[in-house]
């Protein structure tokens, strides 16, 4: 019993690390800018631009393949949705049109999905790797 409570306890603090952390990464890349852009022809785009939302993939990834090279694929996958599921819905909610959990779902089942193939290519590459060797 106790040796299953250790191997759960780093996947607990995994999960728990990277959900802070994507919170954070959001904050950083996308909660800053909260107002849209009027064109010309009076229709609005935005919040985000397109090199904050390649700023905040490209953090988030730099994560998953922290998280599952050291083969905590359930704190990269469930820490990471959370964490993305969590700040979408705290930006988002003062939507008035109310379809903002619409927006939030879309988040949480794309964020699952794309963390769980990423982590799982990235932990079968460094599976086939294997230790490294020294050259005599």
């Amino acid at each position: 019993m106790r040796q299953r409570l250790m191997k759960l306890v780093p996947q607990l603090l995994a999960i728990l690390v990277l959900a802070v952390v994507t919170v954070a990464v959001w904050a950083a890349w996308l909660g800053w800018d909260q107002h849209r852009d009027v064109q010309p022809d009076g229709s609005t785009t935005g919040p985000y631009e397109t090199w904050q939302v390649i700023g905040l993939v490209l953090s988030l990834l730099a994560l998953v393949y922290w998280a599952a090279s050291r083969r905590y694929i359930a704190g990269a996958v469930l820490g990471i949705t959370v964490g993305l599921t969590g700040a979408a819905y705290y930006d988002w909610s003062d939507d008035s049109s109310g379809l903002f959990m619409v927006g939030v779902g879309m988040v949480m089942v794309g964020s699952l999905v794309v963390t769980a193939a990423v982590s799982a290519v990235i932990a079968f590459v460094k599976r086939d790797q294997g230790p490294p060797t020294v050259a005599a």
